[in-house]
Parts: structure tokens; sequence; C-alpha cells
């Protein structure tokens, strides 16, 4: 049997993939909340932002924590087209939950629903990465620890869906993202204890990127473009901030009509304190002899 390692770095890959985590579930309830608030093609936009926010920083979390595996013995190597492939599935499968809680009239199934098959989804995209492992020797899984990550995953995922559904406030949102990520990393660490790898001894290079060549650079990617997706959500409006400007305009309109009646006035040739013409003649009739 080989040791495992899950954090050769310490506490940096835990620390950074619980950041990726609650960036990636902010990002995802936020676009959510969004969504629910408009209609039409505003609102499938916002549920395919949610969704690809959501996907990247799961999938972000599983492989920056994947940066501090190791094991005793082998050297680990990664399949590229498995790994693109979990990244392409953690998306759509989120999507999938995403657009179902977006536009079900009924909620209540479309949460049970979305969040049992986004759990589901998330699990499958975690073993996914782990199958593009390659190492010198096998992996074996505990049973029972697979089904307490998936049990965990679709908890998270439920948990996130009604979170986009009730929690409107900035302050709710930031809580539930706390929770949300705290929650996928559970559910990755967890499943990660279920990992035993037997090392068998071996001169041959194994096939695949390593993490420093493929999967570290991909991360940084991904990592850029949640925090440019977090720039671009922070500084669109709230349909209650649109609300609140429209209202804004309407009771300055009053305001701007008043202001604008001297001026009128003046334009007419009249003095609107002294009721006098440009001619300073009183417009009154003349009295009669």
């Amino acid at each position: 049997m080989g040791h495992l390692d899950h954090a050769t770095f310490g506490w940096l890959t835990p620390a950074l993939s619980y950041a990726m985590a609650v960036i990636g579930s902010a990002l995802g309830l936020s676009c959510t909340v969004r969504a629910l608030d408009t209609s039409g093609r505003s609102r499938r936009n916002w549920l395919i932002a949610a969704a690809s926010a959501l996907g990247t920083g799961i999938w972000t979390m599983h492989f920056v924590a994947m940066l501090g595996f190791g094991v005793t013995g082998t050297d680990i190597r990664y399949n590229v087209p498995l790994t693109l492939l979990s990244l392409l599935g953690a998306m759509v499968v989120v999507g999938c939950g995403v657009f179902a809680v977006g536009y079900s009239r009924d909620r209540t199934r479309a949460l049970l629903v979305g969040g049992f098959g986004t759990g589901l989804g998330v699990a499958s995209m975690h073993y996914l990465g782990m199958a593009a492992l390659r190492l010198h020797g096998t992996i074996h899984y505990d049973p029972l620890r697979v089904a307490l990550s998936v049990a965990i995953a679709v908890v998270a995922a439920t948990a996130a869906l009604w979170a986009a559904l009730n929690i409107k406030s900035p302050r709710a949102v930031a809580l539930a993202s706390l929770v949300m990520g705290a929650a996928v990393s559970s559910m990755h660490y967890t499943g990660m204890m279920a990992v035993g790898v037997r090392v068998t001894a071996s001169d041959v290079d194994l096939p695949g990127a390593s993490t420093m060549q493929f999967i570290f650079p991909l991360a940084v990617g991904l990592g850029s473009y949640l925090f440019l997706t977090s720039a671009f959500v922070a500084l669109s409006p709230t349909a209650r901030e649109r609300a609140a400007y429209v209202s804004a305009g309407r009771s300055a309109e009053p305001a701007e009509v008043d202001a604008m009646a001297p001026a009128r006035s003046v334009q007419r040739g009249r003095d609107p304190h002294t009721r006098r013409d440009s001619r300073g003649q009183d417009p009154s009739p003349a009295a009669t002899p």
C-alpha cells in the first residue's frame, strides 16, 4: 500500500480549494437570484452564467485540492481528455439542475429533482477526475465512504438550489456561499478518504500530463474567469436596484417641471413675481375714467 498525502503543500491547497468553492458558489447563487427576477433571454443568460460559475468553481476546487495530493513510491499524471470531460460534465449537469429550478412551475419538485441530479453530477465529476489519474499501481475505493461523499454532494447541491430560490440579500448569499463551499470541500475530502492505492514498482514513464504542466495552468485560468465574472456580477444592478432607479427618476420629474415653470413664464414675456410683461406695463385692464 502506498502512503497517501492529501496536503503535500500543507494547508495551502485546502485553503485555496475552499476559496474557489466559495467563489463559485457565491457567483452561482448571485446569478440564479438575478435570473429569477428576470424573464426571457435575460433569464436564460443569467442561468447559463450560474451553471458555468458553479461548475467551474466546483471543478477548480477539486483540482486545486488535487495539486496537494501525492502517493509515496509513484509519480502522478492526468489523462487530459478525461480531465476536460470532467469539467464539461460538471457544467452540463449543474446547468440541468439550475435550469430546472429556473423554469419549473413546481419549485418543490424542481428543487428535489434538480438537487438530486446536480449532486450526482458533482460526485460524477469528482470520480471522473479521479479516473483520469495515472500512477504506478491500482486505485480502489471504500464503498461506504464513496456513498457518504455522494450523499454530501446531493445535500450540498439541494441546499445551494434552495438558497437560490429563497435567499435575496447579499449577506444571506455570502453566508450561504460559505456553507456551500464547506459542503463541497467536505464532499471532496470524504471522497479522497475513500481512496486506497496499491503501488507497483516500475521504471516505465507514465502517460499524461503532470499537475504543473496541465492542471495548474488550467486551474489558474478558470480561477481568473471566476474573478472576472465576480466583477461583472458585482457591477450589474439587481432587479430591486433597477426598480429603485426607475422610482427615483419618476419622483424627480415633478421637481424638474416646477423648476422649468419660471423659465417658461419669462419666455412668454411675463415676470412671474410682479406679473408685468416684458415692456414693464401692467397687464391688468386700465381703470375707466
